[in-house]
């Protein structure tokens, strides 16, 4: 392909910011005019959710206005909401204006699909959830009221779920601040997760996690429950099918998530639920010149369980799909194609006092090589210190650390 060719990235969190650093790197200006469009200004380190909800994290300390590091980058910004796709014309239509482009990048995450449950608000029902930096300064509020008045609390996960890991941490991280708050013995806590048992997490589980986690929540004396179907919070319970009522204040809840209206409603684009079909690099099974990488990516579950539980996906796992996505269109401009992998997932749970790390090669089993679970303190500063390295880089343009995943 001769000629400047016009990139256009849907998405300004882990996917976006990652192709668009990427494709820079491998595209010159001269080369290449990259535009990134995102509804929101600035990017939100999205793992650290949990801190912010806990009180140890402010959503300022964890964001960054996007303008500034792209713009150095030499990638226009545009902050405005996509509304369709035109994989016929090739154009992105926004609320502001219309980008035509050569080759697209969808990178547009995912929407909470909170109606599943029945009053899983958290702005038009008791139910709170940690999805989006909005609903995360509402379940701040929320922890706030529990410390002020201690009461029963659920933390789990809704049927078809594919992010389990804040359910973990999250309960973790809550038994330790109650405990911290001499508050513990006036708030019973329960995990609910339509897990077929713990630390499935959607990838048919990892080594001795399940066992780890067990014990973990039996020492704390957290209950759990495994294939529930949550399906409704009211004021004082958390309902299941088939499962009785269980006493709640404080309900938080992972919803399933669904592919986002602009993906869903263009014709071509995606699947049914609303996410986007790709090949292992990650191009549109059918779409001329279209990607997609991260949440907004089709991707089928790890196996059957009793209550849906879909495939992960992870900050970690979304930056492998988009270094794979930006090589290969790179690639084709030059008339080559790019290389392909398996996805690997690495991360770190917060248990409040100490961190458990996981590595599994490649996610979906079964795997060449046996996954590395480790627990202890020295994983907690690890993550801590993560984050600060990856929003120093992301802050200043550069390619982000992913030797520790997340």
């Amino acid at each position: 392909m001769t000629g400047r060719v016009r990139i256009v990235i849907a998405g300004g969190s882990f996917g976006g910011l990652s192709t668009a650093y990427e494709l820079r790197r491998r595209l010159g200006p001269e080369r290449a005019e990259i535009t990134l469009i995102a509804k929101d200004e600035r990017f939100c380190f999205v793992p650290s959710f949990p801190w912010v909800a806990m009180g140890r994290r402010s959503l300022e300390q964890i964001s960054f206005d996007l303008a500034g590091p792209l713009g150095a980058k030499q990638v226009r910004f545009a902050q405005e909401t996509v509304t369709a796709f035109d994989t016929e014309r090739k154009i992105v239509v926004t609320t502001g204006a219309e980008h035509a482009y050569d080759f697209l990048v969808v990178a547009t995450g995912h929407r909470s699909a909170n109606e599943a449950v029945q009053g899983l608000g958290p702005f038009d029902g008791p139910g709170h959830s940690p999805m989006s930096a909005r609903e995360t300064t509402e379940l701040a509020g929320a922890i706030r009221s529990l410390l002020a008045e201690p009461g029963p609390v659920v933390v789990g996960a809704a049927p078809g779920a594919s992010c389990i890991g804040p359910v973990y941490e999250i309960a973790f991280e809550l038994d330790h601040l109650l405990r911290q708050h001499k508050l513990r013995h006036r708030a019973p806590m329960t995990v609910l997760t339509p897990e077929p048992y713990l630390g499935h997490m959607g990838m048919g589980g990892a080594g001795k996690i399940r066992q780890l986690l067990e014990g973990a929540l039996e020492e704390r004396d957290i209950a759990y429950h495994t294939s529930v179907a949550v399906t409704k919070i009211t004021e004082e319970a958390v309902e299941a099918a088939g499962f009785g009522p269980t006493p709640s204040l404080c309900s938080i809840v992972i919803p399933p998530l669904a592919g986002v209206e602009a993906v869903a409603s263009s014709p071509g684009l995606s699947n049914p639920k609303g996410f986007v079909p790709v090949d292992d690099r990650y191009r549109h099974h059918s779409a001329d010149g279209v990607y997609a990488v991260g949440v907004a990516v089709a991707l089928p579950p790890a196996g059957e369980t009793s209550v849906p539980v879909n495939f992960p996906k992870t900050g970690h796992m979304t930056e492998q799909m988009a270094e794979i996505a930006a090589r290969d269109l790179a690639a084709r401009i030059e008339g080559r194609e790019g290389p392909s992998a398996e996805l690997s997932a690495r991360c770190v749970l917060d248990m409040g006092d100490r961190g458990v790390y996981m590595a599994v090669d490649p996610v979906r089993p079964p795997r060449d090589k046996i996954p590395t679970v480790s627990e202890g303190r020295r994983w907690l500063l690890a993550k801590q210190a993560f984050e600060r390295a990856y929003l120093f880089h992301a802050r200043r343009g550069r390619k982000m650390p992913t030797a520790l995943g997340w």
